[in-house]
This record gives structure tokens, sequence and C-alpha cells, in this order.
């Protein structure tokens, strides 16, 4: 069962990789920024998962 978080945690990890790439566009990630950009995806995916 999904915890009552997950689909509105899934959108605000969504949100936050909008903004993070908003942030940079028009330019390739830093290598430090792409470790960043992994990260929220993981935690956009493990909300995903957790959501259905």
């Amino acid at each position: 069962m999904a915890t009552p978080c997950a689909p509105l945690c899934a959108a605000e990890a969504n949100e936050a990789i909008r903004a993070f790439m908003a942030a940079r566009t028009g330019r390739p990630l830093w290598s430090d920024e792409q470790t960043e950009y992994e990260r929220l995806l993981a935690v956009w995916a493990a909300a995903s998962a957790t959501a259905h």
C-alpha cells in the first residue's frame, strides 16, 4: 500500500528536477550538478514507485 505522501512527494521531486534543469538551460551539467541531478532522479523514481 502506498503512503499518503507518495504522489505528493513524486510531484515535489518532479518540480525540483524541473527547477534544477531550468536554472541550467542552454549548457551541459557540470560534474557536481550531474551528481545532484542523479540524486533528484533517484528520489523521484523511489517516490513514483511507492505511489502505485
